[in-house]
């Protein structure tokens, strides 16, 4: 759960994690399992009376329509953050103070309900009252099965608003309105918009007000396996509802938001990491609950040294390290030296999604080969004489193809194999992915070390 900071809405910085990990399941450390899909969902932020509120849901297995409901509390967004679960699944949750000191969480999909909390925002108080569950045979307002979901909830003079996508990945997004928290509500579409990537269309996010009283509203896009790309749109009322853009359509340029300062510096969150510091750099998620004792900054100074654990395949390596790749273009490049190596380790730098690529060095019987495994398919493509190897992956949306290479001077690349990326876990964008595992039991505790891994969008 990742929080981000701007002063303008536009340059961001990475300022923590809500979640440092999860100890509801012990398949969360890959014990009995994995556990992809099921970590956060649909966030909600809210700051009330000095303090910072972050809420999401977790289902129980996905595809599933149980699970549970998290809110997490601190006094800063750098944290540390407080994690409370509730027993309840409040899905797709929009977390809301009223102005009379009241809090409720709007949730649900296609159904949408409102619960009450307590006044301190960590059990629920009342049992859930349904506000909205209105079908339409009109597919321009609500189309493909895909009913609302992903709610925000506000107050604005007076009146309850709530903004939700509907027509899942496709969609766009609408507004219910109301005098009343619990209805009944009127609706309006606030954008309509595929113009950009068709024919997926702008939907979900939540809206924001600056001091000088000017409205905007972070929004996104699915881009399939590129994943999921944010909009700033501005907001303009009209007869009292919030239309997003210019009449519900995107507009590809205009002034940023008036903060009413001098201009931000262009920021955005890391990419490149030299693996220098004392601690993992904010831009890197493990692909599970990581494995302390098998991995280090500190070991030897200026390298990411990843000992290997046990498993058959890389969906079943633990302390595989990962960001997003970026679109519509973006290339990540590693080096790594091999020489602590055990029998059995697979170590090497990749694409993870399901499905997943790779190029790696697999150690046997002493013998290092260079592999380029596609998915499980595992074919060698050289063997490496040397501790040290160089991997370079270029991913496009054109296509959605992932391109490898490898180099064992690090000035000469040669081709390696490609990725017809794809999007098993829905919605969670292909990844690059710095590991190693071992699949014999005496490779156990090998290690490699990577110098750096340097992005470019280029």
């Amino acid at each position: 759960m990742p929080i981000a900071t701007s002063k303008d809405l536009v340059n961001w910085r990475m300022a923590g994690y809500a979640v440092e990990r999860y100890d509801d399941d012990p398949r969360y450390d890959m014990q009995g399992g994995t556990l992809y899909l099921n970590g956060s969902w649909a966030s909600t932020i809210r700051y009330r009376d000095g303090k910072f509120y972050v809420g999401f849901c977790t289902p129980y297995g996905w595809g599933t329509e149980t699970g549970h409901f998290s809110i997490c509390t601190a006094d800063r967004p750098e944290g540390p953050w407080e994690r409370t679960v509730f027993p309840e699944y409040l899905y797709d949750p929009g977390l809301f103070f009223d102005d009379d000191g009241r809090v409720y969480v709007v949730h649900g999909q296609g159904t949408l309900y409102i619960t009450e909390l307590n006044a301190d925002a960590k059990s629920v108080k009342g049992e859930a009252v349904e506000i909205w569950n209105r079908r339409f045979k009109d597919s321009a307002t609500f189309g493909g099965g895909f009913g609302m979901e992903g709610s925000h909830m506000y107050k604005i003079d007076g009146k309850y608003y709530i903004t939700c996508p509907a027509g899942g990945t496709e969609g766009w997004q609408v507004c219910l309105r109301s005098d009343s928290i619990y209805g009944p509500y009127e609706h309006k579409v606030i954008m309509q918009d595929d113009s950009s990537y068709p024919p997926n269309g702008l939907h979900q996010g939540g809206m924001v007000q600056l001091e000088n009283g000017d409205w905007w509203f972070v929004i996104m896009q699915d881009r399939g396996p590129i994943g999921r790309v944010p909009y700033l749109v501005p907001v303009t009322w009209e007869d009292g509802w919030p239309m997003l853009g210019a009449g519900g359509r995107d507009v590809v340029t205009y002034p940023k938001p008036d903060v009413g300062k001098k201009a931000q510096p262009l920021s955005a969150p890391a990419t490149s990491d030299e693996f220098d510091g004392r601690r993992l750099g904010l831009q890197w998620q493990w692909n599970h609950n990581p494995d302390p004792s098998r991995w280090s900054l500190s070991e030897r100074r200026g390298y990411m040294r990843l000992r290997a654990s046990r498993a058959d395949d890389l969906t079943q390596a633990r302390n595989t390290l990962t960001q997003r790749v970026q679109g519509p273009s973006c290339e990540g490049s590693v080096v790594m030296e091999v020489s602590g190596l055990g029998e059995g380790n697979v170590a090497g730098f990749g694409i993870f999604e399901f499905p997943y690529a790779y190029v790696a060095v697999r150690q046997e019987a002493g013998v290092r080969r260079i592999v380029m495994c596609n998915d499980g398919e595992e074919r060698t493509i050289g063997t490496l004489g040397g501790d040290r190897l160089w991997v370079r992956v270029r991913v496009t949306d054109r296509d959605f193809k992932a391109l490898f290479y490898y180099s064992l001077d690090g000035r000469e690349y040669r081709p390696a194999g490609e990725l017809d990326m794809g999007l098993g876990l829905p919605w969670t964008a292909n990844r690059f992915a710095l590991f190693n595992f071992s699949t014999a039991e005496e490779g156990v505790g090998g290690y490699a070390d990577f110098d750096w891994f340097r992005f470019t969008s280029k």
